[in-house]
């Protein structure tokens, strides 16, 4: 009985051995295979850090395809005229069209396009947009690729934006930043300004004028237009026309020609604490009128211009005019918001209504816009 059990002990003892010797096997060829799956995952690591080495990081794979993907699209723009011009532009249409800046052309009598591949082109000038600082070009040339153009209304301050252009004479070169910010205004000549303007500290130079902004994916989000800078070269900020501005304005001029402008006809200022407390404004807001174009949208409106003459705090004003507050119940703080609106939501020959004060009075009224003058 005594020896029955002891084999039975030492039956068990051996199953248990036996299962941890296979247990203890098992154990030890899965933990082989970890340490190998180990030492393939570093040879895989060190390999990526070798590509990265060599090849630059992602972000510089990334503009360097960018770069290979846009430059036979990308052009540079010779313009002859009483002064020798250079600016940049890009392919718009597999048509012929190119699209650069009005002040790289203006008043240009021969225009050369110039590609990334040493061709040479006349180009004729389709159109222009003065306010807005466009010009559509056409040469012929086949196999042109044109350049995606983005959603601008879509556009992230802080996303990447590349520049590729003719910086001082220098063909092909591609600069890479940030959008810093959107929506801007800048002034033109003759006191409007452009719209929707995306700034940049990728760096524009002189010959930047009229060649793309770009996102990562090599979509145009904008054209390089100016800067801001006191000595006439790039000192951080740039400004760009956004895409959506010039896909309506390239649109328009490739269809009809030109581009027509809304226009209400008339001059101010944005009110400021000084004029709110002369004319006993409730609100240190809005456009005040102080000229009215003879003849113009407002003056065959009714809309109101200065009767005085003030001076506060050492400025000249023109008081006693209209203020304007809204646009068809968008409320507007000065004459930028005035620009926007009409840019983005009228064209000539819509009916308007603006809400002004006038006399410490809220008054509606109606307004047929017309196409600004071009002169």
């Amino acid at each position: 009985m005594k020896l029955e059990r002891k084999i039975d002990v030492f039956g068990v003892l051996a199953v248990l051995l036996f299962g941890s010797v296979i247990g203890g096997t098992a154990m030890y060829v899965q933990m082989d295979h970890r340490l190998n799956s180990l030492e393939n995952d570093f040879s895989d690591l060190q390999d990526r850090q070798q590509v990265v080495y060599v090849n630059g990081t992602g972000n510089d794979r990334a503009l360097i395809r960018l770069y290979q993907q846009v430059e036979s699209s990308t052009v540079s723009i010779d313009a002859a005229g009483n002064e020798a011009s250079q600016g940049s532009g890009f392919v718009y249409s597999s048509d012929g069209y190119i699209i650069t800046n009005n002040h790289v052309i203006e008043d240009a009598n021969r225009i050369d396009v110039i590609f990334s591949d040493g061709s040479r082109k006349r180009a004729k000038v389709v159109g222009t947009d003065v306010y807005n600082d466009i010009a559509v070009l056409e040469v012929d040339k086949s196999g042109l690729r044109p350049l995606e153009m983005s959603n601008s209304s879509e556009l992230m301050r802080g996303q990447t934006a590349v520049a590729v252009g003719n910086p001082f004479g220098l063909s092909g070169t591609m600069t890479s930043g940030i959008v810093s910010a959107k929506n801007r205004n800048i002034r033109t000549e003759g006191g409007f300004s452009i719209p929707d303007i995306v700034q940049t500290d990728a760096a524009i130079n002189p010959g930047n004028s009229g060649g793309p902004l770009m996102n990562i994916e090599g979509e145009v989000i904008g054209v390089n237009t100016a800067i801001q800078s006191s000595t006439g070269s790039f000192n951080g900020v740039g400004f760009a026309i956004s895409s959506n501005t010039v896909t309506k304005v390239a649109d328009s001029i490739i269809e009809e020609g030109d581009y027509k402008h809304s226009w209400v006809g008339v001059s101010g200022i944005d009110v400021n604490s000084d004029i709110a407390e002369a004319m006993n404004l409730t609100e240190n807001r809005g456009f005040l009128i102080m000229n009215v174009v003879e003849d113009g949208p407002a003056d065959k409106a009714g809309i109101r211009a200065g009767d005085r003459n003030a001076t506060l705090n050492g400025v000249k004003y023109r008081l006693g005019g209209d203020v304007i507050t809204g646009i068809n119940g968008t409320e507007i703080s000065g004459i930028d918001q005035v620009h926007n609106y009409l840019s983005e939501n009228t064209r000539p020959g819509d009916r308007i209504v603006i809400t002004v004060i006038r006399d410490g009075q809220q008054a509606e009224i109606p307004l047929t816009l017309e196409p600004r003058p071009q002169d």
